[in-house]
């Protein structure tokens, strides 16, 4: 039975393993909708553009929650991320949470293969394995760690498969990979740990859907890609 569980999940981290930055060319946009308890509270866009062997993403998020017509969380932020082939070579990003700003400027030192970080939360160097935790990269779901894109702060992550699920969406339906992330590290504090579950689409390649709870039961949902 041991040998048997530990196949499966071979065979399905195979399949993520083979993500690259390839899988995103076609694509010039991708649209997710946040939710809060169920009702739509704003946006994370994705844009895309391809010059020669560089692929530049660009990020547009701004949601905000109410209770009784005052508001008590708002974000509004921008990103720009580049790869060249697979590699992240650049990322920079301003983030306004409750008025209170927060920014990521981080670059990719080729001779110490390593990135540099300047962020409102670190600042130093972090291995070139990190990814940034945004959710149109599927390569999240293979990482032992990821940069928060909105304060450059690094955090170890476990992901773990959970199973096959069909889910529906938007009035479709998908037969999704069903993966939860958390927080490798359980001394932080409750409020910074990462504690996700995730849905992806193994033939498309694509996260659908990432549910949390924290002030509420919060859903990012995939609505369009373009």
């Amino acid at each position: 039975m041991k040998t048997f569980i530990s196949i499966l999940i071979f065979l399905f981290l195979s399949t993520i393993s083979q993500a690259h930055i390839a899988h995103y060319n076609k694509f010039k946009k991708i649209e997710m909708e946040v939710f809060r308890n169920g009702k739509l509270i704003g946006y994370s866009n994705y844009f895309f553009t391809k010059k020669a062997e560089e692929t530049i993403v660009k990020n547009q998020t701004k949601f905000s929650v109410k209770i009784l017509g005052a508001t008590i969380f708002e974000i509004e932020g921008y990103s720009e991320e580049k790869y060249l082939k697979d590699q992240l070579t650049y990322f920079r990003s301003k983030t306004l949470q409750n008025n209170k700003e927060k920014f990521v400027n981080l670059s990719f030192d080729k001779n110490k293969k390593k990135f540099i970080i300047n962020g409102s939360s670190y600042s130093g160097e972090a291995s070139s394995e990190n990814i940034i935790g945004n959710w149109w990269n599927h390569k999240i779901l293979q990482s032992y760690t990821q940069i928060s894109p909105i304060s450059g702060s690094i955090k170890k992550q476990v992901v773990t498969f959970v199973g096959k699920e069909i889910i529906n969406q938007y009035g479709k339906s998908h037969n999704v990979d069903h993966f939860t992330l958390k927080s490798n590290d359980t001394n932080l504090p409750k409020d910074k740990r990462l504690d996700f579950d995730i849905w992806y689409d193994p033939k498309n390649f694509m996260i659908l859907k990432i549910s949390y709870s924290r002030m509420g039961n919060w859903e990012y949902r995939l609505k369009n890609v373009k």
